[in-house]
């Protein structure tokens, strides 16, 4: 009996080459998962805790700091993380921002007055605790902003986990809050965490993005609707306008905010049909959501919350350290009184009805895990205070601290919840 006729090359090829995309597929589909991407953020950032606090503790900082690039951007890896990759992150927050405001629950001020509400008292209840504790020393005063974002992948990561039966809604109100919280921590780091501006750079800077703007509304004309040609003209146009951003002393993630705002959410209106396939928005969404969450903002925790706590002695140092103690009070009581607070006021001043679907322990599980004030939080502590310095350490502490409690009371009174709606089904 002959042996069976091999097939040809290019069939062998196809079929290798549908294998590996189907591979890929899997592996982007499994980090679109929200919980996926708050637990390798957990992870990474538990690995640099563990590395920095470990014999190899050398190691670690050598690779943190280690400077790469050349001129202007020669950066630490740190460095790296926290201005280029977090960019990513902070477009995806501009695509998502764009989104809510065209075609989701911020275009009806109606609907999205609560959240917004919210956020506003979750911001400002924070920074005033905080500066109740710390704002008489001098040297502390600048890291008011630390305990005013949520980290929105930790916390919807938490949601997704136990909130099998919790109401709709009250994931919207969530997302919401933190979209919001974001916008305006964007905002904090824009206008007070910008030291000198350099003018051509950002001229430079805001003219690129214009282009990209242009081009990403203009793409179906410019390439017959092919939106992967486009993302091959757009991403060397955002990496200049990055770049230009950087070096007009504006943090950079600023620029992955204003480029996520200029992609179009719909089409033409002489395209706007029922099988007109997505728009612009949701493609680089599905597109970029595996890199922020599998490799952007895992990265930047694992260089971000590495710190020596030097032992049982240098954890009780910090634990005392007013510093620590205004971050910890403010995310873990500022965030809920602050949510509840706006929540309450809007509700009884404005007479503007919470969702039935939602009862008040519901938000008060969702305003305990607003509390989780990871990623931006750790940027905005190293816009505050000396990299590598006590003060920079102990925020870090702190933050990383606060975040667990927050997580866990928050897991803990949503978790009852869940098994109350779970006995009513």
């Amino acid at each position: 009996m002959s042996a069976p006729t091999p097939p040809p090359p290019h069939r062998e090829s196809i079929f290798l080459a549908s294998r590996k995309e189907r591979q890929g597929s899997k592996i982007e589909s499994t980090l679109r998962k929200e919980s996926v991407g708050g637990l390798l953020l957990v992870a990474m950032a538990a690995l640099a805790i563990v590395w920095a606090n470990s014999p190899w503790s050398d190691s670690y900082f050598a690779l943190r700091d280690l400077r790469v690039g050349y001129g202007a951007l020669e950066l630490s890896l740190g460095g790296w993380a926290s201005d280029g990759l977090l960019a990513i992150f902070f477009f995806l927050v501009g695509l998502e921002l764009k989104r809510e405001f065209v075609t989701g629950d911020l275009r009806q001020i109606r609907t999205a007055i609560l959240p917004i509400a919210a956020a506003i008292g979750g911001v400002a209840v924070p920074a005033l605790i905080y500066l109740a504790i710390a704002g008489n020393v001098d040297e502390l005063r600048d890291g008011w902003a630390i305990p005013t974002a949520t980290d929105i992948a930790f916390a919807v990561a938490v949601l997704a986990l136990i909130g099998s039966h919790l109401p709709g809604p009250l994931r919207i109100f969530l997302l919401t809050l933190a979209v919001i919280d974001d916008l305006i921590a964007i905002g904090i780091i824009a206008i007070f965490y910008t030291e000198s501006i350099e003018t051509t750079p950002l001229l430079l800077a805001f003219a690129t993005i214009v282009v990209y703007g242009l081009i990403a509304q203009f793409y179906r004309r410019f390439f017959k609707a092919r939106a992967s040609a486009a993302w091959l003209i757009l991403l060397p146009l955002g990496a200049v306008a990055w770049a230009l951003m950087h070096a007009s002393g504006i943090h950079a993630t600023i620029a992955g905010v204003l480029l996520g705002f200029t992609i179009p959410v719909l089409g033409p209106k002489s395209q706007r049909t029922d099988n007109a396939g997505p728009g612009l928005t949701e493609i680089f969404e599905h597109r970029f959501q595996p890199l922020s969450a599998g490799l952007a903002v895992p990265v930047f925790a694992f260089f971000s919350a590495g710190v020596a706590l030097g032992g049982i002695n240098g954890l009780t140092t910090a634990v005392r350290d007013p510093l620590t103690i205004a971050i910890i009070a403010a995310l873990v009581l500022g965030k809920p009184i602050g949510i509840l607070a706006a929540t309450w006021a809007f509700t009884a001043i404005a007479r503007i009805r919470v969702d039935p679907a939602l009862k008040w322990a519901d938000l008060a599980g969702i305003s305990l895990l607003a509390g989780i004030g990871f990623t931006v939080s750790l940027l905005i502590a190293e816009l505050s205070f000396e990299p590598g310095s006590t003060l920079h350490d102990h925020a870090k502490v702190a933050i990383l601290a606060a975040s667990l409690i927050a997580a866990g009371g928050g897991t803990l009174l949503l978790s009852i919840r869940n098994r109350h709606y779970r006995n009513l089904q």
